[in-house]
């Protein structure tokens, strides 16, 4: 396996990120998600996550395996140095360490671009998110719970943060 990462092409990457994601909609808890988003959606959130952050794509052997992206974590002014990060793998691309190459590259690209914080939102029960997270170096901050119903059972969610480049202690650019 030659794993590499790469900047996501919206009009290339869209098809492939929309079937990895598609079974953690219909299958899963993981996104509150109901229904899979269309290519076309994917194209759109690629190209607004590329607009100040930063979509990734993991690719073996030219196929799109994962993929890891940083978007606006609030409105308000005063939280612009903060990013929400979330990573999708297929699932035959699990525990072979792409999630760690891809996170490890986004991470450090968003700390390139200005960003202090990052933060992830983790539906539980999700041990595999929950030890990648914590592997990149986040800690468990929050836990809202019963926040998103799913299949049938109210799912609370786990938030993890984590500092970038000179974090919190640094003043804004």
């Amino acid at each position: 396996m030659t794993v590499t990462v790469r900047d996501a092409d919206a009009e290339l990457d869209a098809g492939a990120c929309a079937a990895i994601y598609a079974p953690y909609v219909t299958d899963t808890a993981i996104s509150f998600e109901q229904v899979p988003p269309t290519r076309e959606q994917f194209a759109e959130r690629i190209r607004n996550a590329q607009r100040e952050h930063a979509w990734l794509t993991a690719q073996d052997d030219g196929r799109v395996v994962g993929y890891a992206y940083g978007h606006r974590f609030a409105e308000r002014e005063a939280y612009r140095w903060a990013c929400e990060v979330s990573i999708y793998l297929a699932s035959e691309a699990c525990g072979q360490g792409i999630g760690t190459l891809l996170y490890t590259t986004l991470l450090e690209r968003l700390a390139a671009r200005g960003f202090r914080t990052a933060l992830a939102g983790v539906t539980q029960p999700n041990p595999a998110s929950a030890s990648l997270h914590r592997a990149q170096g986040f800690e468990q901050c929050a836990v809202y719970r019963g926040v998103g119903h799913k299949h049938g059972e109210w799912r609370d969610v786990a938030w993890y943060q984590r500092s970038l480049g000179p974090g919190v202690s640094a003043p804004p650019a």
